[in-house]
């Protein structure tokens, strides 16, 4: 591979701040350990509709694939609808955020373990191709919302999520000014929007045509690096890398 400056500097952001923790190489074509994955990913040939892209090697199953593109799904009894009927087009975003969560095999490198009854591991900060989140958030900010983040905070009484006391349906728009805003807060930093776009290798997309092979798969190579015998490969060999993170001061100094 060849490590361009920039991404090398990209790089090594990431690995100073951020990163599973699993090891090495427990990085790459995994599941997270979650309520709806599979132990092991592999091909599920009949994945519904939005989570097709996957059907070659994924972490879902059919079922979860079907049953995630319902309203009212019995996955999570999260109403996608708590503020008035969501725009199709923007649905449309949440049910790929929901398919690339579900099946991906590709999100290792931003694995973190957490301490939830419904799940043992979540992903943080996973770089988001820039463009996915601008389609989201302009397909999204006419739709209306009560919460800024959707993780927690909700009513839950009636058994499915309510907006709570006090909170007032208002455009995304209102709750979110900026796509950043948007597709970082919305899962408590599950995403970190990325300076990339889809086809670069260096951010992962929500989207894909399998046809022409699974992007991701090189995204997870390429962060995953960071995580492999404490080194990152950088053009003439391999650096280590507690000798390579004061590389960026040092050369933008």
């Amino acid at each position: 591979m060849a490590w361009t400056l920039p991404s090398l500097l990209l790089l090594l952001a990431w690995a100073a701040t951020t990163g599973s923790t699993r090891d090495g190489a427990d990085l790459l074509n995994i599941c997270m350990d979650a309520k709806h994955h599979k132990v092991k990913p592999g091909p599920e040939d009949k994945l519904h509709a939005q989570c097709s892209p996957w059907r070659k090697n994924a972490c879902c199953s059919v079922s979860t694939s079907q049953e995630l593109h319902k309203d009212g799904s019995r996955l999570y009894n999260f109403q996608w609808d708590h503020c008035g009927k969501m725009e199709p087009a923007c649905k449309q975003h949440f049910i790929q955020d929901t398919c690339l969560y579900e099946c991906s095999p590709n999100l290792g490198p931003w694995i973190q373990q957490v301490d939830q009854s419904w799940r043992k591991e979540r992903i943080l900060d996973v770089p988001l191709c820039k463009d996915n989140c601008q389609r989201w958030w302009e397909d999204c900010r006419t739709s209306h919302t009560c919460k800024s983040n959707w993780h927690k905070g909700w009513d839950w009484t009636s058994g499915v999520n309510r907006c709570p006391a006090g909170a007032t349906c208002r455009t995304f728009e209102s709750y979110f000014p900026t796509p950043a805003a948007l597709c970082e807060g919305l899962w408590s930093h599950s995403y970190k929007v990325s300076n990339y776009s889809s086809g670069s290798g260096r951010c992962i997309q929500m989207w894909f045509d399998p046809d022409q092979g699974n992007p991701n798969e090189e995204v997870a190579r390429f962060y995953a690096s960071a995580r492999t015998s404490g080194a990152v490969p950088c053009g003439v060999g391999a650096l280590p890398l507690s000798l390579i993170l004061v590389l960026p001061l040092w050369l933008l100094g």
